[in-house]
């Protein structure tokens, strides 16, 4: 039978590591090889570190051939011409050095990788995309065929803030700011991300008109017809539109006091609402419940008072950061001949815009006669004395409820801003139009988003246009459209105009006319109106459930996400804003 006997085990009897030298047997092997003792400013490292990224991407163990080494082993491994030194930085009995030459290996394949269209600077044929040159490794993110290694390395998977998607390379990363400066009082009481309001769908019956204020004039057909080589100047017409919110509205007043509806809102404030799984700036509502009732407010100065300009687009514009006060040297990162390209100078200029194209495309001297709806605007007081532009007002009343027995009702102030002369009463909601313009800035600036150039293409390639912009701005037409579904109008008309000179943001051309309809366009913008109300349902059931008080739905800037906050009764008032004051002058 075997038997097993232990080795023998050499104490060290002076309580150091390792054998002592006192009781080193004769028949010890190591026994006259020199100690090398560590310095404090070595680096020990690993016997065999399987985490440790090199950069070579290659980790050895100490004692192991070159070809068994962790990441650089196996016949179609890399061969290593260093080991990683285990130990003492002085010259060690154990360490392993590599003598083999390296300059006998080579690569098989060495043919060069087939060409790409498109370089990471560029749309030209020029470019090789995934080449290993520097200059082309930026625009590499997702990694070409030769490329160098930008797709798939391991130090790219696990690095920090890794971006990804097409030119992300060259997007300014910088956040931006909140619409609304959130309080530290504020108690934020509910979050919902957009993959769960995507999901939504509540389909209604057909509107109830309960009445409707204003004047509308004709719309001019002549716009049908300007081409790029008849375009008209844009004019500034002297005209007064109000923009009221929904409580200071005195009709919503008198109607909610009747106890019509449970929620009031206006179409601006409802669009956004119900397109907001496709917003990307931020925005913020002010919500206010009163008894049984809901206002869906805006804030004077806020989001709504503005249009946004290729809002959805990969590389939307951008504001200039201001230079840091403590560092005097530092610059904006937008140079200042740019700034008419600022995200808010371009929305300050297509409000303009929008504002300009509407009053001027329509008829005011001529006939057709305008045509007075059944009361008079009720935001014009007996001493104005500008003359009011043609806008009309229709509050209509939509039901919410998913069975009989519920009563959510919903009453919003729609607008339209024309009628189309021979289409019928427009008293009776016939032949109604709504009036919108996008503007072309600068096809070359930065957030331009691609867009071809108008006036070359406008006329012969429309749709290649078109389908520019539903994607720069699809979060813009899905508004206008719901606008013009809620208002009930049967046509829409979308002006192309552009700077008279790119550098120049003062002087404008109307070079094109389009007309759709608004249910049409919804389809080509694939908008759901059920998942928009489906939405609106579910704000107010969740607002529904809160106690009396204003809350404020905030999208987030930076994240697809809405969150609702419970504020003091006194935010977003007078009072508020002296209190803030009188904060800001103790600090």
């Amino acid at each position: 039978m075997s038997s097993f006997s232990l080795p023998p085990i050499h104490d060290n009897p002076d309580g150091g590591w390792g054998p002592s030298t006192s009781n080193f047997p004769d028949q010890f092997k190591f026994k006259d090889i020199p100690y090398a003792p560590y310095s404090k400013s070595d680096k020990l490292g690993r016997f065999a570190d399987w985490n440790d990224l090199s950069s070579d991407n290659r980790q050895n163990v100490a004692g192991l051939p070159a070809t068994q080494n962790v990441r650089g082993g196996g016949p179609g491994g890399r061969r290593g011409d260093r080991n990683q030194a285990f130990g003492s930085g002085t010259a060690s009995a154990f360490a392993y050095f590599h003598v083999e030459d390296e300059s006998s290996f080579s690569l098989v394949d060495n043919k060069a990788a087939p060409a790409r269209r498109g370089t990471g600077f560029s749309r030209g044929r020029g470019g090789v995309r995934g080449t290993a040159n520097y200059s082309n490794v930026r625009g590499s993110g997702r990694g070409g065929r030769g490329g160098a290694a930008f797709r798939g390395g391991a130090n790219q998977r696990n690095a920090p803030n890794q971006r990804r998607g097409w030119r992300d390379w060259e997007k300014n990363n910088r956040a931006r700011e909140s619409s609304v400066v959130i309080s530290p009082q504020w108690n934020m009481l509910e979050e919902v991300e957009f993959h769960r309001l995507a999901k939504l769908r509540l389909e209604i019956d057909e509107p109830e008109e309960l009445d409707s204020y204003g004047r509308l004039f004709a719309y001019d057909k002549s716009y049908d017809r300007v081409t790029t080589k008849t375009e008209k100047p844009l004019q500034l017409v002297d005209r007064i539109k109000y923009n009221t919110t929904t409580s200071d509205d005195p009709v919503i007043q008198q109607l909610a006091s009747s106890g019509i509806a449970k929620v009031y809102t206006t179409d601006a404030i409802l669009s956004v609402l119900m397109c907001a799984p496709r917003s990307v700036y931020p925005w913020d509502i002010v919500i206010v419940r009163e008894g049984d009732s809901l206002f869906l407010d805006k804030r004077d100065g806020g989001p709504f008072d503005t249009v946004t300009v290729n809002e959805n687009a990969a590389d939307p514009p951008q504001d200039p950061t201001p230079p840091n006060p403590n560092n005097p040297t530092e610059k904006a990162a937008i140079p200042e001949t740019a700034s008419i390209n600022s995200a808010t100078s371009l929305s300050l200029e297509a409000t303009y815009i929008n504002q300009n194209f509407g009053f001027q495309s329509v008829i005011e001297t001529a006939p057709p006669p305008p045509v007075d709806f059944a009361n008079p605007n009720p935001f014009y007081g007996p001493e104005e004395t500008e003359p009011l532009a043609s806008c009309g007002y229709r509050y209509r009343l939509f039901d919410l409820g998913i069975t009989e027995d519920e009563d959510i009702k919903i009453c919003v102030r729609t607008e339209v801003d024309a009628y189309i002369p021979g289409q019928g009463n427009p008293r009776e909601g016939q032949g109604l139009v709504t009036i919108r313009a996008l503007n072309e800035f600068d096809p070359r600036a930065q957030g331009a988003g691609g867009a071809p150039d108008w006036r070359s293409k406008l006329d012969s390639q429309r749709g290649a246009v078109v389908a520019t912009e539903m994607k720069n701005n699809s979060c813009k037409l899905a508004k206008w459209t719901v606008q013009s579904v809620l208002a009930g109008a049967e046509l829409m008309k979308i002006g192309y105009i552009s700077r008279a000179n790119p550098r120049d943001n003062t002087r404008h051309v109307i070079l094109s006319t389009a007309s759709m309809r608004p249910t049409d366009f919804a389809a080509q913008l694939n908008v759901s109106l059920a998942n928009g109300w489906g939405i609106v349902r579910t704000v107010t059931d969740m607002c529904m459930k809160m106690p009396e008080g204003k809350y404020v739905l905030v999208k987030d800037p930076n994240k697809p996400v809405i969150r609702l906050y419970a504020v003091p009764m006194s935010t977003f008032t007078g009072d508020d804003e002296e209190v803030a004051e009188v904060a800001s002058e103790e600090e």
